[in-house]
């Protein structure tokens, strides 16, 4: 039994293109060209290192930790007492 591939017709749009790339390089390669295999390069850049300085202005900025339970139930207590 035989398969055919659905991407054939694909192939088969690009084979002309592909002709055309391989004429080119065969031309280039004629008239003296070089073709060098370089190393790849890396896939993901490692990010810098974080500064271990502490700016003092950006501690200022922090947000406030919220009240708890307890200090809410106090406060509900004394708004209703008014």
């Amino acid at each position: 039994m035989t398969y055919v591939s659905n991407h054939l017709s694909l192939v088969e749009q690009h084979r002309q293109h592909a002709d055309s790339i391989s004429e080119r390089t065969a031309q280039f390669l004629a008239a003296g060209g070089n073709v060098a295999q370089v190393p790849s390069l890396a896939g993901n850049p490692i990010p810098p290192k974080r500064s271990a300085k502490i700016d003092p202005e950006t501690i200022l900025k922090r947000r406030k930790p919220a009240i708890t339970r307890a200090e809410r139930n106090a406060l509900r207590k004394l708004a209703e007492a008014l």
